[in-house]
């Protein structure tokens, strides 16, 4: 999926690898050319994510390059886990900060050097996620800022996610299938993920590029959003939003905010709006090799409304019979809901969150009615004894995400001994 950018590179001298680097970066980086407003200096105003950077700072490790190169084995091919834009992703080993217990598994992002827009986004995730916290955003662990005569060297360093993204396992058939189940709680996670940032937090943080590629799991399938190199501020001060240059994924950007530049939480709700299509249908946002009526997804399921007999012909053929047709429909209600034209209709994330707990309970209820027991072991992860209690629930599905688990990377048996050999210091 292609990204839309315009960005501006630039530098800083090579003995500053502390806090304060991104103290000076913060004046300049979060400019008055992507804001129409700043926090307001009276005391009852917000403190900005800048002021908030500084105040946490001292939470984030500072590495130096050689420490990154030893732990990704001199940043070998054989442990290049991504590569977008931004550059490639490693996976590594590094010691903990105490330097006691065992090494610490970790993805780590090396931009490219050639990435016109790269420093930018480096200094924004740097901030936001080193300002942010919650169970459903990736951590940032620590940085790495050298300017030497090889020119500039930025990475990050974030917690390792090893069951990939929510798009991996919608769209790439090397994977097995998502459940109807997994597949709303991690849209569930991701919600409650985004309404932190909207609403949850002292200045309001738009996401900017909501998708399923930046849904990462974890080893639970618990998931997280990651990537906030085009994060923003909200909007300050009464204004009803904050005027950008227009950057995002296209199939996912808000046509209000492609239109104006005019950039609102709303426009998250909207991209959220398009991943609950992704996760009904388990078709992309834009698929260009399809027939042309259907090459983009929220116009081909306007042929299919939420409550028409022919709704089911979008779901996905790999959930088979597996999911609740009644709470499809919701779904796809709530999608149209978050897809509304005028931004200002759209709904809340934290409306949508309690829709979509509202839908699961249903979705769970409607299960437990209908469930009728089979003997063939492909459904034995559905099977449920009599009076089973919540508790009873959750380990069905913990088992099933176990099963996920042993299946993810499977299709690259060859290359995951590969690396087995390579060591990992």
């Amino acid at each position: 999926m292609k990204c839309f950018y315009y960005f501006k590179d630039r530098t800083r001298s090579r003995e500053q690898r502390s806090a304060p680097l991104f103290k000076e970066l913060s004046k300049t980086d979060i400019s008055a050319t992507d804001r129409v407003t700043k926090s307001s200096s009276s005391a009852t105003s917000h403190r900005s994510i800048p002021e908030l950077y500084e105040e946490k700072a001292q939470n984030l490790r500072v590495f130096s390059f050689s420490e990154l190169r030893r732990a990704t084995n001199g940043f070998s091919r054989l442990l290049k886990i991504g590569e977008g834009g931004f550059g490639s992703v490693y996976k590594g080993s590094i010691k903990p900060a105490d330097g006691v217990g065992d090494p610490i598994v970790v993805a780590i992002k090396m931009l490219n050097r050639d990435g016109f827009q790269g420093h930018k986004q480096w200094v924004a995730e740097v901030q936001f996620l080193g300002v942010v916290e919650h169970p459903n955003l990736v951590k940032l662990i620590g940085y790495c800022a050298v300017d030497g005569e090889r020119g500039i060297q930025r990475l990050l360093v974030y917690e390792f996610m090893p069951n990939k993204s929510l798009e991996d396992h919608l769209f790439n058939r090397a994977f097995p299938a998502l459940s109807w189940e997994m597949r709303l709680e991690i849209v569930l996670g991701a919600a409650q993920g985004l309404t932190y940032l909207h609403e949850e937090i002292e200045a309001q943080v738009i996401y900017r590029d909501f998708k399923s590629s930046n849904v990462l799991l974890d080893e639970n399938f618990k998931p997280k959003l990651s990537d906030f190199g085009l994060a923003r501020e909200g909007p300050t001060d009464g204004r009803s939003h904050v005027t950008t240059d227009v950057v995002g994924t296209f199939g996912y950007a808000a046509p209000d905010y492609i239109q104006t530049g005019h950039l609102t939480s709303k426009s998250d709700v909207w991209s959220f709006g398009v991943v609950l299509y992704e996760i009904l249908t388990g078709r992309r946002s834009l698929e260009r090799n399809r027939p042309k009526t259907e090459q983009k997804l929220l116009e081909w399921v306007k042929q299919f409304p939420a409550d028409s007999k022919r709704f089911g012909l979008i779901m996905d053929p790999r959930l088979g019979k597996q999911y609740s047709l009644t709470a499809a429909r919701k779904i796809a209600k709530l999608a149209d809901h978050c897809l509304l034209k005028n931004a200002k209709d759209r709904p809340m994330m934290s409306q949508v969150v309690e829709s979509m707990k509202e839908i699961i309970q249903a979705s769970d209820e409607e299960s437990d009615k209908s469930f009728e027991g089979n003997e063939d072991d492909s459904v034995d992860l559905d099977k449920k004894p009599d009076h089973m209690g919540p508790s009873e629930s959750s380990k069905r599905r913990m088992t099933h995400l176990a099963k996920l688990g042993e299946h993810v990377g499977g299709f690259s048996r060859r290359k995951f001994m590969i690396m087995q050999r390579t060591r990992v210091p």
